[in-house]
């Protein structure tokens, strides 16, 4: 009879005994998951080797399953939404403008001439002679210089973006093992990345654009420069309007035979006849009254002019004359 008491007045105590242990698993589960945010929150402030073995021992952590689902629900119901996921942006015009100047210039894409060719035909525009296979050597050169350059500079360029492209989708991988984060959401951020790169890839594209356009625009001035005659040109073709002052207009047999000897060519040759008609001389001793106006004596003794005709006065300008060709 005395056990049966005994075993009555033991049970309350059993019972409080259990109810103090519930209230310290509970207790024991707050602090631990207090204990893994506190955790996550001073990572970001230690060293790389504390915050390395930081995140072993979080991803170890019993609860750590516990918190990845909890924060699944924190987002689902926050519905965070990926900005501009599903609408693609158009190229950038500016930089395809300068991809297609490029292209056409033969600095990027493959090396087939480009620019080359374009120097080429514009030497051939302005005469045949040594002194333009010498310029359009010159010109291929220096355009090979930039080419290369572009390229070395480029592809630093590209190294450079896939190493962070590479170093932050690795992040981003490792995070996703404590915070949930979707393919949609680490593409996201390397279509950020890739835009933020490629305002360094328009500078570099804009600056060789400039280059090309520098080294384009002093071929061409060199080219017009070499439309003035040279000294030996020059001379003769003085000699020869000089002693042909009877009749300045030579024919296209003469024109052919000036041309061979001064190294222009035959529309070169006809456009001095216009420079002649309109200034009175090429050279400054010659003047207009030499050359168009040849003296004689009247029948009093006195020195008169002779009628000027007016061909030469007022020549017909065509193709060949001065102003056609000094505006190409």
């Amino acid at each position: 009879m005395d056990e049966q008491p005994r075993l009555m007045h033991s049970h309350p105590g059993h019972a409080h005994m259990h109810e103090g242990t519930g209230a310290t698993d509970g207790d024991a589960r707050k602090q631990d998951i207090g204990d893994i945010l506190q955790q996550i929150m001073t990572i970001t402030d230690q060293s790389l080797d504390e915050a390395q073995a930081r995140k072993h021992a979080l991803n170890c952590h019993r609860m750590k399953p516990a918190l990845f689902n909890v924060l699944c629900e924190v987002k689902e119901k926050t519905v965070l939404s990926i900005r501009g996921a599903q609408e693609e942006e158009p190229p950038d015009p500016q930089l395809m403008r300068l991809d297609n100047m490029l292209l056409a210039e033969g600095v990027s894409g493959p090396e087939k001439g480009g620019g080359s060719a374009a120097a080429a035909a514009a030497a051939a525009t302005g005469g045949v002679g040594s002194d333009n296979s010498v310029e359009h050597s010159d010109y291929r050169a220096k355009l090979s210089q930039i080419r290369q350059i572009y390229h070395t500079e480029l592809e630093k360029y590209e190294q450079a973006c896939n190493e962070f492209t590479t170093h932050v989708m690795n992040l981003l991988r490792e995070q996703s093992r404590t915070r949930p984060i979707s393919p949609k959401e680490i593409e996201r951020m390397v279509n950020i990345i890739h835009r933020k790169f490629s305002s360094i890839q328009m500078q570099l594209k804009q600056s060789t654009c400039e280059a090309v356009m520098i080294l384009r625009s002093r071929f061409l001035d060199a080219r017009r420069k070499r439309r003035n005659f040279n000294k030996q040109a020059t001379e003769i073709l003085n000699e020869y309007f000089y002693s042909h002052l009877s009749n300045p207009y030579p024919s296209e047999e003469a024109k052919e035979e000036l041309a061979k000897k001064c190294a222009i060519t035959v529309a070169q040759v006809d456009t001095l006849r216009h420079v002649i008609s309109q200034t009175g001389g090429y050279s400054e001793g010659l003047t207009a009254s030499q050359m168009y106006s040849p003296q004689g004596i009247n029948t009093n003794g006195a020195w008169q002019d002779a009628p000027t005709p007016s061909s030469v006065t007022s020549p017909t300008e065509g193709p060949g004359s001065v102003h056609s060709d000094t505006s190409n």
